[in-house]
């Protein structure tokens, strides 16, 4: 079940990105280990930048640039279940020199189960923090409702 979309709301733009629980997400008793709730939101994430034409291993091979995380606050609020549909949600709030953050939530039916918020670091082969590469500040623009004077969205 890899189901992508867009929408928007006055504020920004949500991408949604679907998957399914299956068994290997699950303990023993049915219900979604914590660790797996980031695994869903760096799929949902990696799904937001794609849509946009921003490719990880273009980034690695073209520009020897990869993103990585540099902080990560997670809530844990109800537990997903084994056969779940859940949907990663992810808005781009802050586009940094060379950060973006991103608040993110998986839901089921509508039901917020954890929410995010999530800082991403370019950095470069050495290890360092780098600027974000123009086509991908260009094309993050649209999604954020980039401000270019304040280096935040208007989320």
């Amino acid at each position: 079940m890899h189901e992508t979309n867009w929408t928007s709301t006055a504020a920004a733009f949500i991408h949604r990105h679907s998957l399914r629980v299956y068994i290997e997400d699950t303990d023993s008793g049915g219900i979604v280990y914590y660790a797996n709730y980031l695994r869903y939101a760096e799929r949902g994430r990696t799904e937001m930048l794609r849509s946009v034409g921003i490719s990880h291993a273009e980034m690695i091979a073209a520009d020897h640039l990869v993103l990585a995380v540099r902080r990560c606050e997670v809530d844990y609020l109800l537990p997903a279940k084994l056969d779940d549909a859940l949907v990663v949600e992810s808005q781009v709030t802050k586009i940094g020199g060379a950060s973006l953050t991103l608040a993110q939530r998986i839901c089921r039916d509508g039901v917020e189960l954890v929410t995010l918020v999530v800082i991403i670091v370019c950095i470069n082969a050495a290890g360092r923090a780098t600027r974000l590469p123009d086509r991908m500040r260009q094309a993050l623009q649209g999604i954020a409702l980039w401000d270019a004077g304040s280096e935040t969205a208007t989320a």
